[in-house]
């Protein structure tokens, strides 16, 4: 089940985010993308940038919606792809 502020993210098409990167607190605009598994498309949120993998778990634990930067991609505990087809 997908929380009520994870619709509210993919309904504006981005979300402001506090991320830390190269050992400093940054905001960065992440923005939502559609990416194709199989017949189906799954929701994420994707950064142009290299974010380490243990901040995108964090970021997908809190958001509650998978993660992509240049580096990887991190689902929400308990979760993978399947749970986040067609919204």
């Amino acid at each position: 089940m997908v929380s009520e502020s994870a619709l509210r993210i993919i309904k504006e098409g981005r979300a402001k985010l506090r991320v830390q990167r190269s050992g400093m607190w940054q905001q960065q605009i992440f923005i939502v993308k559609r990416v194709q598994s199989g017949k189906d498309l799954f929701v994420e949120l994707f950064l142009n940038k290299i974010v380490d993998m243990n901040e995108l778990v964090r970021i997908a634990n809190e958001t509650g919606l998978p993660v992509e930067a240049e580096n990887g991609r991190a689902f929400p505990k308990g979760t993978g792809a399947e749970n986040f087809l067609n919204l």
